[in-house]
């Protein structure tokens, strides 16, 4: 009896054996594919909160900042000596022509005059 008690048994083990065998493997997988990655996101979160060191700071995008305000400083200064330039440029310009208008009303004056003269000496 005591015999067949541990055949009985052994053949039962085994029986289980093959019955949990597939289940583990499953669960092993399971636990693999997700229980461990959030394990390990809650590790790593865990882990940035209580470091010490500060995050390092990008400096990038301040100096890209910069650059785009040093080259809108530049183009206004540029922008205000051409408009200066064009201003005096345009101011000489109009002077000369209008000199040019006034020499040229002066001639046609002095035209107009000397026709009108002859004009009255050959009258009288």
């Amino acid at each position: 009896m005591a015999d067949q008690a541990k055949t009985a048994t052994a053949q039962r083990i085994e029986d289980a054996r093959y019955w949990a065998a597939p289940r583990l493997e499953d669960a092993a997988h399971q636990v693999e594919q997700r229980l461990a990655p959030a394990v390990s996101s809650m590790l790593t979160q865990a882990a940035h909160k209580i470091d010490p060191t500060p995050p390092k700071a990008r400096r990038w995008p301040m100096m890209m900042l910069l650059a785009g305000v040093a080259v809108g400083v530049l183009g206004v200064v540029f922008y205000r000596r051409n408009a200066q330039q064009w201003t005096d440029h345009m101011k000489d310009s109009a002077a000369d022509a209008s000199q040019w208008l006034n020499d040229r009303a002066e001639k046609t004056s002095d035209a107009v005059s000397s026709t009108a003269n002859e004009a009255t000496r050959k009258m009288s």
